[in-house]
């Protein structure tokens, strides 16, 4: 058990926040466009997606914990991290990352044949996710690619097809969490010069680094509104969509190439607000209003 509750500090898993709104808005949308079901499909899709989530989360993470640790200890923002401080042996590591592996498969195969067939797509994306660095300063979007699975796989796992609501919100997804990493990596700047590893940052300075991280969240926000034109939604979607808006004009004025002190504040709690915002008013719309 002690083993167990420092991995899953290791891991953050209470940042599986982050991606799991996502998911439950892609299956909120993908509910509008078939025939009504009794409770217990919902209960049965809701409670697989979830377990699907919190297994390819924990699995990547957990592989770029075991893949990293050599980095990490180099680091010295990363140094007391499980695995490089010792508190962790690798073998539990490893074994958790499997076990975790195995459940997303597991949850997939429960949601219908295409989330199984593409399942495999999905986890190799997210555990590879931690090479690219030391090859790519476009790691960035490969990270992005992960997160926007989520809202797409969560559209398949309720309507067995992909359609072009999803691929838009997944692309939102993309832009969205590309934008706040490249904002993380300024902080490890310095750093990924020594170890030579890829990053936006490393390659065109902090400065560089901020205004193209504003740049592609621009992007995404416009990515967003025409996802919300072609979702057919109302006032309330709108109001989440400026909302965020919003959300990343603040999370930018806050974080200057000269004054990282509030880089975390920055992608922790701004990030988390987006994901709720973004689910609990567009889902609400789907559901109360554009339906």
């Amino acid at each position: 058990m002690r083993r167990l509750r420092i991995t899953l500090e290791m891991i953050k898993i209470e940042h599986t926040l982050f991606a799991l709104p996502f998911a439950f808005l892609g299956a909120t949308l993908a509910a509008r466009e078939i025939p009504a079901q009794p409770a217990s499909f919902w209960i049965w899709k809701l409670l697989w997606i979830t377990a699907a989530m919190i297994g390819a989360r924990s699995a990547a993470m957990t592989f770029n914990r075991i893949a990293d640790r050599e980095i990490d200890a180099g680091n010295p923002r990363t140094a007391t991290r499980a695995l490089p401080a010792g508190l962790l042996d690798l073998k539990f590591a490893v074994v958790f990352a499997i076990v975790s592996s195995s459940l997303f498969l597991l949850a997939a195969s429960q949601l219908n044949r295409l989330t199984l067939i593409l399942s495999p797509i999905a986890l190799g994306s997210v555990l590879l996710y931690s090479y690219t660095k030391r090859f790519t300063a476009l790691s960035h979007l490969i990270l992005g690619w992960c997160l926007a699975i989520a809202p797409a796989g969560a559209w398949i796992a309720i309507q067995g097809k992909l359609t072009l609501v999803p691929l838009l919100l997944s692309l939102s997804v993309m832009l969205w969490t590309a934008g706040f990493d490249i904002l993380y990596a300024c902080q490890d700047y310095d750093f990924d010069r020594t170890a030579g590893l890829y990053s936006i940052p490393r390659r065109f300075g902090i400065g560089g680094a901020l205004w193209i991280a504003r740049a592609i969240h621009a992007l995404m926000f416009c990515v967003l509104v025409v996802f919300f034109i072609n979702a057919h939604l109302g006032w309330l979607g709108f109001a989440g969509v400026i909302a965020t808006g919003a959300l990343l004009v603040y999370q930018h004025s806050i974080v200057k190439s000269n004054d990282l002190s509030r880089l975390n504040a920055a992608f922790f709690t701004t990030n988390a607000f987006v994901s709720v915002i973004l689910f609990v008013t567009i889902a609400s719309d789907a559901l109360l209003i554009g339906k």
